[in-house]
């Protein structure tokens, strides 16, 4: 088994420097396994993000990037990925460490994942590209797409290395330059990738990390009027904070929000594939995932069917340290978090739901966040364990009689991230999916993704497409020129 490295109090990276916070504060990042601190890890607040932002303006007004070669910018960006996949072990560690996520899932999902979009992005630095337009008169008109400037990136703790990636590649390889702000739960990640960027060969001050909490440095960078772009990943509350935050300055602002999405399975579907697609939907990354499959509705004739299946595979399901290459499921990212999800449970027992499995915490491990992944049955779409993110490992089963009536309820909610479908009926695949309100729907899977595919939400889920792209409309801007030929 793989065993905890010891590091070192952690800088902010700013302007291609490592330094301490102005304020001379520190904050400890917490190891959820173990409830022990794995370091001190620089606190930033508004001062810090003047300088971040002060260091990004400089490199793109007057820096090399913007102005660079676009092959070569893809060169980099391809050159980092390659760096990466050398590191993959460091960096999942420091994942699973920060996160409690499992190391082998850490290194096959999270960091898999990050290497294929920097070089997706890498590859599209040379296709981004203005048009010739067919204007009426003696005049020349085509179209330039130019970086939209310097982009605060603000980004969450469950997939810490791989939600800054989605917003870093595509920012850099369109010739921006970036501030970002990780989330305080798990810092590690991005300050070692700002370190792996700057070996190789990144210009300074075109990407910087400053740590700090959201309510100031967060906020500062929201606010800054040397900041053209906001892009998000987080809690509905907070991106509608940041909105707000924007609109004096009238940034940009693309925001990934909260999700409470349906899976619904259909009489007619493979149940075995169902049962593990519902498991997968919800209990993979501790349920700590934007696009969670938290409710799910299942024809009646086949409820108790699937229960007894999902049941019966959650029996073998193995929660402890993210370390063991045995384990499943390792613990939430934080103590408030574990209570948020224990208050929710009991929620639900209160509303009248039926606890079917879980609902404690696991036996014979008495240190670390670790909470059993847990199922209601009889729940009803009005519950506010079928209405509110619980963002853990709790999935709420819902009946229901016809199509009609689960679409109704799959849509009758305030989010619309995403979705999923399980039929053998091709016509009602389809007929679900253009129905289904959400960014993304699954058809007899869940949770898959690539770099290729956008990624994003209806409703209060969010505006904007990362992945794909789609993901490049938000770090470009069209610019219009017109040549008088007369």
């Amino acid at each position: 088994m793989a065993t905890l490295p010891t590091l070192a109090a952690q800088k902010l990276f700013v302007g291609g420097q490592w330094i301490e916070a102005s304020t001379g504060r520190a904050f400890k990042t917490i190891n959820p396994a173990t409830e022990e601190a794995i370091c001190d890890v620089a606190e930033g607040d508004a001062k810090d993000i003047d300088g971040a932002v002060t260091a990004a303006r400089k490199a793109y007004e007057e820096g090399a990037w913007p102005r660079m070669a676009a092959s070569e910018r893809g060169k980099l960006l391809w050159r980092i990925a390659d760096l990466l996949e050398k590191r993959v072990d460091e960096f999942a560690m420091l994942e699973s460490m920060d996160a409690g996520k499992p190391l082998a899932e850490a290194k096959a999902v999270d960091l898999h994942e990050c290497i294929e979009v920097l070089r997706y992005y890498a590859g599209f630095a040379t296709k981004i590209t203005g048009e010739t337009l067919p204007a009426a008169g003696a005049s020349f008109v085509f179209t330039l797409r130019e970086p939209v400037g310097v982009i605060g990136a603000i980004t969450p703790w469950n997939f810490p290395l791989l939600l800054s990636v989605w917003k870093i590649a595509p920012a850099l390889s369109a010739g921006n330059t970036v501030v970002h702000k990780p989330a305080s739960l798990t810092p590690l990640s991005a300050l070692r990738f700002a370190g792996l960027c700057q070996e190789a060969g990144l210009p300074d001050g075109v990407l910087n990390v400053v740590t700090g909490p959201g309510s100031t440095a967060g906020q500062a960078l929201v606010s800054h009027p040397g900041v053209d772009k906001i892009a998000f990943t987080g809690e509905t509350s907070t991106g509608k904070s940041i909105m707000k935050g924007a609109a004096d300055t009238l940034k940009r602002v693309s925001l990934e929000l909260g999700g409470k999405s349906p899976n619904i399975v259909f009489a007619d579907a493979d149940l075995d594939a169902a049962a593990r697609g519902a498991i997968n939907g919800i209990f993979y990354n501790k349920g700590e995932v934007c696009c969670a499959g938290s409710r799910l509705f299942v024809e009646e004739p086949v409820r108790d069917a699937l229960l007894e299946k999902i049941q019966a595979r959650l029996k073998k399901f193995t929660v402890g340290d993210p370390l063991d290459p045995k384990t499943r499921m390792g613990p939430v990212v934080s103590k408030s978090q574990l209570e948020k999800v224990q208050a929710a449970i009991e929620t639900g027992r209160r509303e009248g739901a039926r606890l079917v499995a879980g609902g404690d915490r696991p036996a014979g491990l008495p240190r670390g966040y670790y909470l059993n992944p847990t199922l209601f049955d009889g729940v009803s779409n009005s519950m506010r364990i079928a209405r509110e993110e619980i963002f853990g490992p709790v999935l709420a089963t819902i009946p229901f009689k016809t199509i009609e009536e689960a679409i109704a309820q799959g849509n009758d909610s305030p989010y619309g991230l995403s979705a999923a479908v399980w039929t053998r009926d091709i016509k009602k695949a389809h007929r679900a999916a253009r129905a289904l309100k959400a960014g993304t729907v699954w058809v007899n899977t869940y949770n898959l993704f690539d770099a290729t595919a956008p990624f994003g939400g209806y409703k209060q889920s969010g505006f904007g497409r990362e992945l794909g792209k789609d993901a490049l409309d938000l770090y470009t801007q069209v610019k219009t020129v017109w040549v008088d030929l007369s």
